[in-house]
């Protein structure tokens, strides 16, 4: 049975910090660096018969704008529609059911969330980020 909670106690720091340290995106962040970006935002956990196989996490104002990130479902239960289903409940909790604008970054997952009702942002030029050399993330 699917379970999906936003309790951060239920949440395996282990299992999350194995697929960050080895995916694309995220693989310098450190074990500290994982736990307080935890801590700093909305996460989401998806059980299966109480085995966490899916994350993600939401930064928000709750009225916005929502940018939703390091979300991934453990491969072995990839093609089950488990992200199709993690990503409605996300797109529809009570924090995030009236947010304006959410949005994402991918750099392989385009179509996949594009079937969930995502676009390509129509001006990138009026996207503009500052990106500190400094810092790992």
């Amino acid at each position: 049975m699917i379970k999906i909670t936003t309790n951060k106690s239920q949440l395996d720091l282990n299992f999350i910090y194995n697929f960050l340290k080895n995916s694309y995106w995220a693989n310098h962040r450190t074990l500290e660096q994982v736990k307080e970006s935890i801590e700093n935002s909305l996460c989401f956990g998806m059980y299966l018969d109480e085995k966490q196989i899916g994350f993600a996490r939401v930064l928000t104002d709750k009225v916005a704008f929502s940018y939703i990130m390091d979300v991934f479902i453990d491969p072995e239960f990839q093609g089950k529609k488990y992200g199709q289903q993690f990503m409605d409940y996300i797109y529809n909790h009570a924090d995030l059911k009236n947010v304006r604008m959410n949005t994402l970054l991918t750099k392989d997952a385009q179509e996949f969330y594009k079937k969930l009702g995502f676009v390509i942002f129509p001006t990138p030029e009026k996207f503009m980020y500052k990106l500190n050399e400094s810092k790992n993330d």
